[in-house]
């Protein structure tokens, strides 16, 4: 009966390990992933509904599309560059928990 005993004591201490890896892997990554770059969206131009006003500032209206036509571009380029490091991140993370894993024998 002792062993058993001893049996659920080794099968909770080893749980308990587990818990405590994943929980600082999962802050690492999240430490990580608050360093990574923020890609934020360009602000939509805004055309006004009165005609006049429209012919009125359509330079600066046109400048607004031109502007976000290119802001537009830099943030799908950030969103690609972002996917791509969060991946490769993902990838070093799962390979770290296999050694891990290696490390304490489950």
């Amino acid at each position: 009966m002792n062993s058993i005993k001893v049996t659920r004591g080794f099968s909770t201490l080893r749980l308990n390990r587990a818990i405590g890896a994943q929980a600082i892997i999962l802050s690492v990554v999240l430490a990580r992933s608050a360093a990574a770059e923020s890609c934020y969206p360009p602000a939509r131009p805004f055309v006004p509904n009165d005609p006049q006003a429209a012919r009125e500032y359509s330079d600066l209206i046109r400048g607004d599309f031109e502007l976000y036509i290119r802001d537009v571009q830099s943030y799908f380029r950030c969103l690609d560059e972002e996917r791509a490091r969060a991946f490769e991140e993902a990838h070093e993370v799962s390979q770290e928990y296999g050694r891990f894993l290696q490390t304490v024998g489950d």
